[in-house]
């Protein structure tokens, strides 16, 4: 089979689109014939060696943790999965991954794919729909009547939580860029901030929130400054920047590490199907333009959510 891999850390170079063995499942698992794998930005800064500790890789390694595809075969022990089916996953990330024409997947990540969607844009659903969704009820408690600020609603986690929250009977305060602030008011915001243009703290002056849903890189000050908009016994969640270790007020400080949970990925499946919750994948590239994606990642210029296809 033909899949992109890496042989060593470094720059989008040592991604390779080469001949591989198409991989066997073994007990527990089933192949998957990939219709598609979404980039992630985590992926770039695996490749580039920078999360050894975290995320050890045997090489040669096949990146892309996201997938939708049809399951090709099943292994020993598996029920409930049979060739045909349409499924999606979020793959272990250090296990070799979708970027490829198969992919071997342990079949109780499996969920199956939602079926009002293109099969390869469910790919963009796995990890970033598990992330917004753990964050919001997991971490942050989120409840009907509630409020919620998102800070970075315009990527994929964010474009997910706002409309979560706001089918949770939530209000919804997004931070967004002209450029997406069209799409985050139609998944329902109530209040988008154009961060661009209009520094956060007088957009939402007097306003606190029951819980910050922090997605994007902060400093330390602007870190301190969104943990301090969570109201009294709130919670300030975050994907990225931990939190202070005591906020005050009784606030939680929550740094997010989203887990594979194919129930919960049921779940928003059924939330696709039933007009709840949209994907959106702003580009479906050839797997061969990966490298390119890298590249793009990297340098700030990928235009939204992308699915690789082989």
């Amino acid at each position: 089979m033909k899949a992109v891999r890496y042989h060593s850390y470094g720059d989008s170079s040592v991604l390779v689109y080469e001949d591989a063995d198409r991989p066997v499942a073994g007990p527990g698992q089933v192949v998957v014939k990939v219709a598609g794998a979404a980039f992630n930005p985590v992926d770039v800064a695996i490749r580039a060696g920078f999360m050894q500790q975290v995320f050890p890789l045997a090489f040669p390694h096949i990146p892309n943790f996201d997938v939708a595809g049809v399951v090709a075969e099943a292994g020993e022990g598996v029920s409930g999965w049979s060739a045909g089916d349409t499924v999606m996953a979020f793959l272990p990330m250090t296990a070799p991954g979708a970027a490829a024409e198969y992919v071997a997947a342990p079949a109780d990540l499996l969920a199956a794919a939602p079926r009002t969607v293109e099969l390869a844009d469910a790919a963009a659903l796995p990890s970033a729909g598990l992330t917004a969704w753990q964050s919001l009820f997991e971490h942050a408690g989120l409840k009907k009547g509630q409020s919620v600020l998102i800070n970075g609603a315009g990527g994929a986690v964010g474009g997910y939580a706002v409309q979560l929250a706001k089918n949770a009977g939530a209000t919804v305060i997004a931070t967004a860029s002209a450029h997406s602030a069209d799409r985050v008011r139609s998944y329902g915001a109530d209040q988008i901030v154009d961060y661009t243009a209009t520094p956060l703290r007088p957009a939402v002056a007097g306003q606190r929130f029951d819980a910050v849903l922090n997605l994007v890189r902060t400093d330390a000050e602007e870190t301190a400054a969104l943990a301090d908009l969570a109201a009294g016994g709130g919670a300030f969640v975050s994907t990225t920047t931990p939190g202070p270790e005591n906020p005050g007020r009784g606030v939680r400080a929550v740094r997010v590490f989203v887990r594979s949970d194919a129930g919960q990925l049921a779940g928003l499946a059924t939330r696709v199907d039933a007009g709840d919750l949209k994907i959106n994948v702003a580009a479906r590239r050839p797997l061969a333009d990966l490298p390119a994606v890298h590249d793009q990642a990297a340098a700030g210029r990928l235009p939204g959510k992308t699915v690789l296809m082989p």
